[in-house]
């Protein structure tokens, strides 16, 4: 058995997969930015029920609110009705239309979807982000609920367990990510191939469950800081410190 099949064997038994968030492919015309919302939203207010909130590494990280038409689901009749949606759609298909790549030109056909749709329609999403500094001891990954769109910006684990969301934030993890995962300039670029797909798991324990929670515990008596304040290396509150030492421990 080659090393390949070992690897999807062992990953298919233990370890739920890791992929790419949503790719809009779009030209932005499916991107609502946070200063547009508003006008946005003035225009049509019937729009409001299909935005949906936008993460990508930047945006998680540092807590950047961001926005995105969602229309999977929504009547043609009324997306037609809505002005500022139709006009954001029309500009997505001319964009696609235009690209040189025929899978892209395809994706004309519908041009109010993402381009790759990889959002879970239920359940937690356990969020890394594919770009984090180097400078902080741990990358900041956490949990977002499912009606916030990952964009392919960051990669996901939908309905990850604490266990799994324990062993990725460990001190052991960050070891090994920094000796195999790829850079951009200086900071690490986290792959799911090189750095989740080869990592040596283990059996998950209750104690790695416990010292999980002790890490979302002490980020949650903090509501108003980013992950970038947080994992700062000089103002790491001393609370998170302590869960993640026990988690390291743990793991």
């Amino acid at each position: 058995m080659d090393r390949e099949k070992i690897i999807e064997d062992y990953l298919s038994r233990h370890i739920p997969e890791m992929i790419h968030g949503n790719m809009p492919l779009d030209g932005g015309n499916l991107i609502i930015e946070a200063e547009d919302l508003d006008a946005f939203i003035e225009r049509d207010p019937r729009s409001k029920k299909f935005i949906k909130r936008l993460i990508g590494s930047k945006e998680f990280i540092q807590n950047i609110p961001r926005y995105c038409l969602w229309l999977v689901d929504a009547a043609p009749t009324e997306m037609r009705s809505i002005k500022p949606i139709r006009e954001r759609v029309e500009a997505c298909r001319k964009y696609r239309l235009a690209s040189k790549r025929s899978a892209t030109q395809k994706l004309a056909d519908t041009p109010w979807l993402f381009g790759e749709i990889r959002q879970p329609a239920n359940g937690n999403i356990l969020v890394v982000p594919r770009v984090s500094s180097e400078r902080r001891e741990y990358i900041p990954i956490g949990y977002l609920d499912s009606e916030t769109i990952a964009s392919d910006a960051v990669l996901i684990v939908p309905n990850a367990e604490l266990d799994l969301f324990g062993m990725l934030t460990s001190r052991v993890h960050m070891a090994w990510m920094r000796i195999v995962a790829g850079r951009l300039t200086m900071r690490y670029r986290y792959s799911a191939q090189l750095v989740y797909n080869n990592f040596p798991f283990h059996k998950p324990t209750p104690e790695i469950t416990i010292t999980a929670k002790r890490i979302l515990d002490a980020r949650a008596k903090y509501p108003d800081a980013s992950m970038a304040d947080l994992y700062d290396p000089n103002f790491m509150p001393i609370e998170l410190r302590k869960a993640h030492r026990e988690n390291d421990l743990a793991v």
